[in-house]
């Protein structure tokens, strides 16, 4: 069973930044998409950044300029760095990766709160 753990929240003032780690227990050299979610309290999830096969990586509008996806494949491992973070971005997010049909992952989360 893949397993997806993520890791690096918590809370940072407006402006500060914070990098989220997700470890994956597969390979993800072959993975057909991987990315990062986010929920905020009261409100639907949402994709922040995440990148497909194809090789295109994806962020939300808000997030553009601000966070940078990444991912180590000889870690199994993906990132988000987080800059110049808004009390907006406060949410549980959650990283989730694509191995094919029935094998659609997600982590359990991680809480960054944004706020003075």
């Amino acid at each position: 069973q893949v397993q997806l753990v993520e890791s690096g929240g918590g809370g940072v003032q407006p402006g500060g930044s914070l990098r989220l780690s997700c470890a994956a227990s597969e390979s993800i050299n072959s993975i057909n998409a991987m990315g990062w979610y986010r929920q905020a309290p009261g409100k639907q999830r949402e994709l922040v950044a995440g990148f497909t096969s194809g090789g295109s990586t994806l962020y939300a509008n808000s997030v553009r300029g601000r966070f940078t996806f990444s991912r180590d494949n000889a870690k199994n491992t993906v990132y988000l760095q987080m800059n110049s973070l808004k009390p907006e971005d406060t949410a549980v997010y959650y990283c989730t990766g694509d191995w094919g049909p029935g094998l659609e992952v997600w982590g359990q989360g991680t809480l960054v709160t944004v706020s003075s």
